[in-house]
């Protein structure tokens, strides 16, 4: 059989007949690690095909047997709309990753076949029951699966690799053990966490460029396998990305053995810096008031860290965009991804938010972390929206990214420097491509009279 295996993307990303220039944000592309894998599992008897939409158009023409297109809930709209297309065409369409396996009944009226959970002791059995014309509706993988079933990505089936930061994305885990209530991780996994036999990690870290990424979810969950693997890499002489908890902080021998290991920047959650919204959201691991020298000592280890972080937040206010902007100018954050409060399928935020009927959009396609699509306790959605996208534009100021990689080049390193500045101007790219200005709520607040509320249970960053 012929397998086509695709990536969606969303619209303004998607890269089409008509549309064939590819956005200029290789940055935040690394790999297709799930399809890679998809590939590595297929018989090889198989021939199969890879497309990624956000670098190259979906073939409509194509004569695969078997289209496999997997997705998070951001992307699910779109997805729907290939299975349709592809279904007229005679193909199978089978459906995986989060969306599907956290909205399985739903995909299901999508598509002849949803896979829920792991590929890795499902797809084989997918395919055979295909061959033999007897498939089911839906298969559920049997969790956990075996990791050290998982074989190599098929990375030579990526054909457009120039648009990659890097295709060498390696991981050593899976899932997470905290049970942070807006995850979809921690629901996909049932908050847990398992680590891949250190061999076999070893010999894809060998095999990977000079440059490369651990798309662990957290590379620290598992501290003995990570000091194990961090020692083991000290003499490679490479250097790495990946994410992890803010806790690595904690650690003075994990953080020096990452570093050493060729560790140059962390994605780290930092989520808010209102220890009220932690707690509500079960994270309350975090501690607002250590965030700054954590992160000072993370830097000190010559390690860039990109901060996560979300705004809509029950405890957030309208005072919550400049106090974010505040922290995250004086704490040394290199960069920041930024999320509008999602209340994803599958997760107790989803269940919350139901409950309470404050869900105003069930647009999938909007399910990107950058729409509002909750009624927030504390400001209107148009606050929000406002807020967000203000904030954003304000951080990724052309002032401010020059003198924030020039203060990591000094602080931290020429490489974590030149990862900052590629990552920020990247980001930076995106806002002026999409037009993202928003406007400041507490500013318009002040300039109507209006008292803008203080903050709740907010640390102070006065004295840094």
């Amino acid at each position: 059989m012929k397998i086509y295996l695709i990536l969606p993307a969303a619209e303004k990303l998607r890269v089409s007949e008509k549309r064939s220039w590819v956005p200029l944000r290789k940055m935040l592309r690394f790999s297709v690690l799930s399809l890679t894998t998809v590939a590595a599992l297929t018989p090889a008897e198989h021939e199969v095909v890879i497309c990624d939409e956000n670098v190259e158009p979906v073939d409509f023409d194509t004569d695969a047997d078997v289209v496999g297109i997997t997705f998070m809930t951001g992307l699910a709209t779109r997805a729907y709309e290939l299975a349709s297309q592809f279904k007229k065409r005679g193909a199978v369409t089978v459906a995986g990753g989060f969306h599907p396996t956290l909205n399985s009944e739903e995909a299901q009226s999508h598509f002849d076949i949803v896979v829920c959970g792991e590929a890795e002791d499902t797809w084989p059995k997918v395919l055979a029951d295909i061959e033999s014309g007897s498939f089911h509706s839906v298969y559920h993988s049997s969790f956990p699966s075996n990791l050290d079933h998982v074989p190599f990505p098929r990375r030579d089936l990526l054909r457009n690799k120039k648009h990659y930061i890097t295709t060498d994305a390696v991981q050593t885990g899976r899932g997470c053990q905290h049970k942070c209530r807006f995850c979809s991780v921690t629901a996909f996994f049932n908050h847990s966490h398992r680590s891949r036999p250190l061999e076999k990690v070893m010999k894809e870290v060998e095999t990977a460029r000079k440059i490369f990424m651990f798309v662990d979810d957290n590379i620290i969950a598992d501290r003995e396998f990570a000091m194990q693997l961090f020692k083991r890499m000290a003499a490679m002489n490479k250097k790495w990305v990946s994410q992890c908890s803010i806790t690595i902080a904690d650690d003075d021998e994990l953080l020096e053995m990452a570093a050493r290991a060729g560790c140059i920047g962390l994605f780290i959650g930092i989520e808010s810096v209102n220890s009220e919204n932690l707690a509500a959201m079960d994270k309350n691991f975090n501690d607002p008031g250590s965030y700054a020298a954590k992160i000072q000592k993370i830097n000190r280890a010559g390690i860039h860290v990109q901060a996560g972080m979300i705004v809509g937040l029950d405890s957030d206010d309208v005072g919550v965009f400049e106090r974010n902007l505040k922290f995250l100018q004086e704490t040394g954050i290199g960069a920041l991804q930024l999320a509008i409060l999602t209340p994803q399928p599958g997760t107790p935020l989803r269940k919350d938010f139901e409950e309470q009927e404050r869900i105003i959009d069930n647009n999938w396609a909007h399910y990107d972390y950058r729409h509002t699509v909750i009624q927030p306790k504390q400001m209107t959605p148009e606050q929000l929206q406002d807020g967000a996208d203000w904030l954003y534009a304000q951080f990724y100021r052309l002032d401010r990214v020059v003198f924030r990689s020039l203060k990591i080049l000094c602080r931290t390193g020429f490489y974590p420097a030149l990862l900052a500045w590629r990552l920020n101007m990247t980001y930076r790219y995106d806002l002026k491509r999409l037009n993202v200005k928003g406007h400041n709520p507490a500013a318009a607040l002040q300039g109507s009279g209006d008292r803008v509320p203080p903050a709740v249970g907010n640390a102070s960053f006065s004295r840094i």
